[in-house]
């Protein structure tokens, strides 16, 4: 089963015209420069924002169609979506924000023990750290059960070694589920870590040539590093 989408929208520098799939237990990286359309693209998924044209469904449930006027609100999608911005109650504690609208607290149990949030689930938002806040915010994603994850570059406000982290816990924990994550992130580096396909989004387009272009090897880089990135960039297209 799989994700398909077909999406046209006009914004004010440019007109977005992509089209994209991710099968079930895979993940589809959206990389690009700031600016290119990757968050209208995930937040027309999302049915945030209504695309002039297109077409979105999953495992034949239509989501989204121009054509036949069909447009379901986003709590009718049954996804999760992670915001870059720590989109947590600040009344709540970490175990009731990684709770809300969770279908089985055993989930919640498990996923605040998996990203090593189980001491600190009585504590506020205000009084964790940055990187344990966007722990939650994936914790809750995660616990609504979704039939489809979005993450709108979730580690971008991050430092260095705490987002490598969290990429690390992200990337084993769904790798065991069965639903397609769509990742949008402008980390090349991070794109091609998560992503089982890399799709490369300049000026609302697919541009290929951009991604060959940024991942090209320094000159005077070794033969086995440039062997390397090459394999690699094979299998992420």
């Amino acid at each position: 089963m799989c994700l398909t989408a077909v999406l046209k929208k006009k914004t004010k520098f440019f007109t977005i015209d992509v089209e994209l799939s991710c099968p079930d237990g895979q993940t589809l990286a959206l990389i690009g420069p700031s600016g290119s359309g990757k968050t209208t693209i995930i937040r027309m998924l999302a049915g945030l924002v209504t695309p002039d044209e297109g077409r979105v469904v999953y495992r034949g449930r239509v989501f989204f169609d121009s054509s036949r006027g069909v447009n379901l609100p986003p709590q009718k999608r049954k996804l999760g979506y992670v915001f870059q911005d720590y989109s947590l109650f600040p009344h709540l504690t970490l175990y009731g924000n990684a709770a809300f609208a969770a279908r089985d607290r055993g989930d919640v149990d498990a996923l605040m023990d998996f990203f090593g949030l189980a001491a600190l689930a009585n504590r506020k938002p205000h009084e964790v750290s940055g990187g344990e806040r966007q722990r939650c915010a994936v914790c809750q994603a995660l616990a609504r059960n979704p039939q489809l994850l979005l993450m709108d570059e979730p580690f971008s406000a991050l430092d260095v070694v705490t987002r490598r982290i969290l990429r690390n816990e992200l990337k084993k924990i769904t790798e065991k589920r069965t639903f397609p994550v769509v990742y949008v992130t402008h980390d090349v580096t991070e794109a091609l870590f998560i992503g089982n396909t890399v799709l490369p989004i300049v000026a609302g387009s697919v541009d290929r040539e951009w991604m060959e272009r940024i991942t090209a090897p320094a000159a005077g880089t070794d033969a086995g590093t440039k062997a390397a990135r090459t394999t690699k960039l094979a299998l992420a297209y």
